[in-house]
């Protein structure tokens, strides 16, 4: 069975994450919780990590109870085709949002070196270094829907694969 993403309708994810558990389908839905001010309060909201996708793994028997459940639009693939979501970015995607520490949306990069997380609890992860502001953070793409997720890290976490030295030297 393989990974796959589903575009669902605006708001709908939780709702479509529990009819295909209901329908005893694998379902991911990543949230991360951001602080939101109105003008009487200021409340954290936990908010969909990729806004109308929702990710499941199924088997081609189960295609047509996936699509059925409420709020599914589509499975994401090219040529008419279901195109799977690699293993290794759900796993990623999974090890951030459990690790505890600060996830937020980001934009997709494609250009750029990656680097492996060399320590704390998201140690093994591979992703892109940027910085931002007086810190670092190490991105992780979903290539097939072209979204991807940030994470704060101490530069001291961060080691080098296949040229990322040349990244971390014009950081320093």
């Amino acid at each position: 069975m393989h990974w796959f993403a589903l575009t669902v309708k605006p708001r709908h994810e939780k709702a479509v994450a529990e009819g295909l558990l209901a329908r005893s389908i694998e379902s991911y839905a990543p949230v991360y919780r951001e602080r939101r001010r109105w003008s009487d309060r200021i409340q954290t909201v936990e908010l969909p990590l990729f806004p109308r996708y929702v990710f499941c793994r199924y088997t081609f028997a189960d295609r047509l109870k996936v699509i059925r459940v409420p709020g599914v639009q589509s499975v994401v693939g090219f040529g008419g085709e279901p195109a799977p979501v690699q293993d290794a970015e759900i796993d990623s995607v999974k090890a951030l949002v459990g690790s505890g520490l600060a996830v937020a949306p980001w934009h997709y990069l494609r250009v750029g070196q990656r680097v492996r997380i060399c320590a704390g609890p998201l140690s093994g992860l591979e992703g892109i270094l940027t910085r931002e502001k007086s810190g670092y953070r190490v991105v992780i793409n979903v290539e097939l829907l072209q979204r991807a997720v940030a994470v704060e890290v101490d530069r001291n976490f961060v080691g080098t694969i296949d040229g990322a030295r040349q990244v971390l030297a014009s950081l320093s």
